[in-house]
């Protein structure tokens, strides 16, 4: 699942939760589903965070340093 979708999950959790009907048992579930997607669209954000900054990267010279970087997406 891309980050969008599993962003669009996690607005899609919360709006269930906070309604507030539904049993303890599917609660803990959806919030379980929710604390695995945050993790993971966290940890794709640290990965754009690193990439932007990568790029944005500047020598003592002035001029942008220029690094290959691998894909981390699978």
């Amino acid at each position: 699942m891309d980050f969008e979708k599993k962003l669009n999950r996690l607005e899609e959790i919360v709006q269930k939760m906070e309604k507030g009907d539904l049993a303890l048992e599917d609660s803990l579930k959806l919030f379980e589903e929710g604390v695995k997607l945050s993790r993971e669209c966290h940890q794709r954000l640290n990965e754009a965070e690193s990439k932007v900054k990568l790029l944005m990267s500047v020598g003592a010279d002035g001029q942008p340093v220029v690094t290959d970087f691998t894909s981390e997406e699978n």
